[in-house]
């Protein structure tokens, strides 16, 4: 297992190879960098702890820390999705940072909501383990607006899962109820809201 002083380093000098500063507030980067040590010990690897995982490498590649978003989203925004990266010129005059819209392409988070929520219950009753080649495929049979519905559908034990938004943030999470607290923003349940998912055609 990693530690959280390496996790810490290792964005650290991430950070600084692309003249990048890590988030300035204490607390929050902390949350951030505990976060990523808890994928990386549950996946293997250090994946955005701002975003829904499979568990499956290829299905989460393009977010595993540095995502494949974090460059633009700082050149354009002056922070990645998480602002765990943010530009030195944000850190030094210590700006506030605005929200960053999600940049990866909703079939993706589709897909791999529909892989995490799933297989699982899969494995479960059969007993027996899924290989990462065979959630690839499951996962890629079903459209984006498929998989929503049929995890939307699905008895959890409490409660069906929903797509809920933060109104202040628009950060998206998949769960049965909306967090406490946003983890971009900060916001209160209060603020979040269900996104109803509607049948085209």
């Amino acid at each position: 297992m990693v530690t959280l002083e390496y996790v810490r380093r290792r964005a650290e000098s991430d950070a600084d190879s692309r003249g990048y500063k890590l988030h300035y507030d204490a607390e929050f980067l902390n949350d951030l960098v505990e976060g990523l040590k808890r994928n990386e010990d549950r996946f293997g690897y250090p994946l955005c702890p701002c975003r829904v995982g499979s568990g499956v490498f290829e299905l989460d590649r393009d977010i595993i820390c540095p995502c494949d978003y974090r460059d633009p989203d700082v050149e354009e925004y002056g922070a990645c999705y998480c602002a765990l990266f943010i530009k030195k010129s944000i850190y030094d005059g210590k700006l506030p940072i605005n929200p960053v819209p999600e940049r990866r392409p909703p079939e993706k988070i589709a897909r791999a909501m529909d892989v995490a929520t799933k297989t699982k219950g899969t494995e479960e009753q059969k007993g027996t383990p899924n290989s990462g080649s065979q959630k690839v495929e499951q996962a890629a049979k079903a459209s984006p607006a498929q998989a929503i519905k049929t995890g939307a559908t699905e008895d959890t034990g409490k409660g069906k899962l929903k797509l809920w938004y933060c109104k202040q943030c628009g950060y998206v999470v998949y769960r049965d109820e909306p967090p406490y607290i946003c983890p971009i923003c900060k916001a209160r349940r209060e603020m979040f809201s269900e996104i109803e998912m509607k049948e085209s055609g």
